[in-house]
């Protein structure tokens, strides 16, 4: 590793700072030399040390740049990913959730699908073994942002910029104990989910934007985090972010989206830009 301790710990302080400032920085893929991703990945883990250290409590993983449409609009291509906070993440009271677009640099909004695990999953299991592993799925946004200015970054920067995430709202865990895997299988591999904004159709997409659906991010998360060297691994309650199934569009106060998901029993959600 090219980035000592000192260097680390400092980009550390610094995506800290801009995170509670709601500023940008300069990417850390301009520097010389410039972070490779295993560097990346330790700032991360010294962002999660330095949150958690101040009282903040990882809950889950957002697993981002799933979406292989957006690679080549972001010049991302592989899946990354980080923690979601107790901090971070709200359940939406019946079907309506609210975020301010004040609180995150640059916001987008991403409708995805979450996956909350009962066991931890072995990434050589299959579909059905997955499933076993989880023990609901619900429907929700993220708001990712950028601190880097107008969405220029590296894959590097992405990783060390906690995968971009600002928040989560989600509706109700539907269990899937006791239901015909083949069954559930089968919808998580062909649903869809249309976005609008202030009754507008925005986009529309499905699982196979997500590498071909949420249990087979699950299965990369899984062997992601099985090769890290920081420690972090999945745990029982996990909640587990998929990605996003539409491109990520910008937000501002006053705006109204909503989603309508289909062969999914799940119930779309509305989001409040305040």
């Amino acid at each position: 590793m090219r980035m000592s301790p000192q260097d680390i710990e400092a980009g550390a302080r610094a995506i800290l700072f801009a995170l509670d400032g709601v500023h940008q920085i300069p990417r850390f893929s301009m520097r010389k030399p410039a972070p490779d991703l295993d560097e990346a990945y330790a700032i991360a883990a010294a962002v999660v040390a330095q949150r958690v250290a101040r009282g903040e409590r990882p809950i889950g993983w957002k697993v981002g740049f799933t979406n292989r449409t957006i690679w080549d609009e972001y010049d991302v291509h592989a899946p990354i990913w980080g923690p979601i906070y107790d901090s971070t993440i709200a359940p939406a009271a019946d079907g309506i959730a609210q975020c301010s677009a004040a609180l995150f640099c640059e916001p987008r909004i991403e409708p995805e699908i979450a996956l909350r695990l009962a066991r931890v999953p072995d990434p050589l299991m299959d579909d059905r073994a997955l499933l076993r592993c989880v023990d609901g799925i619900a429907h929700g946004f993220e708001i990712v942002q950028s601190l880097f200015a107008d969405w220029r970054f590296a894959a590097s920067d992405t990783v060390a910029g906690c995968a971009l995430h600002g928040c989560y709202r989600h509706g109700p865990f539907t269990p899937v104990d006791g239901a015909d895997p083949d069954a559930w299988c089968e919808k998580l591999s062909r649903f869809r989910i249309a976005l609008s904004c202030n009754g507008v159709a925005i986009d529309e997409g499905g699982a196979e934007n997500i590498l071909g659906g949420p249990l087979q991010v699950l299965r990369h998360l899984a062997q992601g985090l099985a090769d890290n060297p920081h420690g972090w691994e999945l745990g029982v309650g996990d909640i587990i972010s998929t990605g996003t199934v539409t491109r990520a569009f910008p937000v501002k106060a006053g705006q109204h989206w909503e989603s309508v998901i289909t062969g999914l029993p799940l119930s779309g959600l509305v989001l409040e830009i305040r």
